[in-house]
C-alpha cells in the first residue's frame, strides 16, 4: 500500500506540508518537557497529513495555478491536524493499542492517563490556533470536535453487537471521520476567502470523501498486513467494531451464521483470521468497495464547478485514487 499523499501531484504541496510540519512542532512547545515529549510523539512519527493537504488544496480551489499557501491557510491546516492527532491519542487508549504508525503508541509508552491529557492538550492547542483565524473557524472546529465525540460514542454503543445496522455504522463514520475532512476543506475555503456557495461545495466534497475514506480504511483493515497499515490488521473485529463489510457478511445467506457465531464477543487472532476469511468469501468486500466508489463519485460531482481550477482538479484526482488503490487487495 502506498504511503504517499493522495495529493502528491500538487507541485507546491510538499513545501507547504514542510511548513505545516514546522508549525506542528512549534504548536506543542511548552516548558513542561514531559508533556512536550508526549504531545510531539506521533507528530514526529510522521504520516500522510491528509487533512492538512485537503485544507491547503481546498484553499486553491479558485486558482488556475498552484502557489505557496498563505500563512493563515497553513495555520488552518495545523489546527485540523492537531484535532486529528488528539483524537488518535484518545482512540489508542480506548483500543488499548500498542503501536501507531509503526512506533509504540503513547498509551503504551507513557500510560493511559498521560495519553488522555496529552490528547486534550493537542485539542486545546488546535482551538487556540482556530481562534486566531476568526470566530467562524473557531466555532467550526469546536463543532467538529463535538461530532468526533458523537461518532465515537455511536461506535461504542454497538461494540460486539452482531445486530449493528448499516445506518448506525454510517452515522458513526460521518461523525468520527467525515466531519473532520469536511472541516479541513471548509476551513481552507473560509481562510482563502472563497464565495459561500463554493465553500459549501468544498464541504460537501470533504464529507463525501470522508465517508469513502473510512469505508476504504475498513476494507484495508480486513485485507492488508500489519506492516502495510502501520497498526495491527483486523483489530476492529478483535475490539468488537463491526464495519460495513462485516455487517454485510453477517447478513450473507451462506456465511452469515458462521460469522455471527464467531463474533459477538472478544476473540483471539485465530478467530479473527477465520472471520476475515468468512468476510472475504461473502463478497462483502466488493460490495463495500462499490459504496466507497459511490461516495467518491458524490465527492467529485460536488467539485465539478472547480474542474478548471488547480485545487479542484487535484481534489478530484485524490477521490479517484482513494477507491482505486484497494482494488488489488479485494479477493
Amino acid at each position: 500500500m502506498s504511503t504517499t499523499s493522495p495529493l502528491e501531484q500538487v507541485p507546491t504541496l510538499a513545501a507547504d506540508l514542510t511548513r505545516v510540519e514546522a508549525e506542528l512542532h512549534e504548536s506543542v512547545q511548552t516548558d513542561n518537557e514531559l508533556l512536550k515529549d508526549i504531545a510531539s510523539h506521533l507528530i514526529s512519527a510522521g504520516g500522510k497529513r491528509v487533512r492538512p493537504g485537503f485544507c491547503i488544496t481546498s484553499a486553491a480551489a479558485s486558482s488556475v495555478e498552484f502557489a505557496p499557501a498563505e500563512h493563515d491557510v497553513i495555520l488552518g491546516a495545523v489546527a485540523v491536524e492537531l484535532v486529528h492527532q488528539g483524537s488518535l491519542y484518545h482512540d489508542d487508549v480506548m483500543d488499548a493499542a500498542t503501536t501507531r504508525r509503526a512506533v509504540e503508541s503513547v498509551n503504551s509508552k507513557w500510560g493511559n492517563q498521560h495519553a488522555i491529557l496529552a490528547g486534550d492538550f493537542l485539542l486545546g492547542r488546535a482551538s487556540e490556533i482556530a481562534a486566531s483565524l476568526g470566530t467562524e473557524v473557531a466555532g467550526l472546529l469546536a463543532n467538529t470536535i463535538s461530532q468526533l465525540c458523537d461518532g465515537q460514542v455511536r461506535e461504542l454503543e454497538y461494540l460486539y453487537r452482531v445486530d449493528r445496522t448499516e445506518e448506525s455504522y454510517l452515522k458513526s463514520i460521518d461523525g468520527k471521520t467525515a466531519s473532520l475532512l469536511a472541516a479541513a476543506c471548509r476551513i481552507g475555503g473560509i481562510v482563502a476567502g472563497l464565495e459561500r456557495d463554493r465553500i459549501d461545495l468544498l464541504t460537501t466534497f470533504g464529507s463525501a470523501y470522508g465517508l469513502a475514506f473510512q469505508i476504504v480504511d475498513d476494507i484495508l483493515d480486513l485485507t492488508a498486513t500489519d506492516e502495510e497499515l502501520g497498526k495491527p490488521a483486523g483489530n476492529d473485529m478483535i475490539e468488537g467494531v463491526y464495519t460495513l463489510p462485516v455487517i454485510r457478511a453477517m447478513a450473507h445467506g451462506e456465511v452469515g451464521a458462521d460469522l455471527r457465531q464467531l463474533l459477538g464477543r472478544p476473540i483471539d487472532t485465530t478467530a479473527r483470521d477465520e472471520a476475515r476469511e468468512l468476510v472475504k468469501a461473502s463478497g462483502a468486500l466488493r460490495s463495500a468497495h462499490a459504496d466507497a466508489r459511490r461516495y467518491a463519485d458524490q465527492a467529485t460531482t460536488a467539485i465539478d464547478p472547480f474542474a478548471e481550477t488547480a485545487g479542484g482538479a487535484a481534489l478530484k484526482a485524490a477521490a479517484d485514487h482513494l477507491v482505486d488503490k484497494v482494488e488489488s487487495l479485494i479477493v
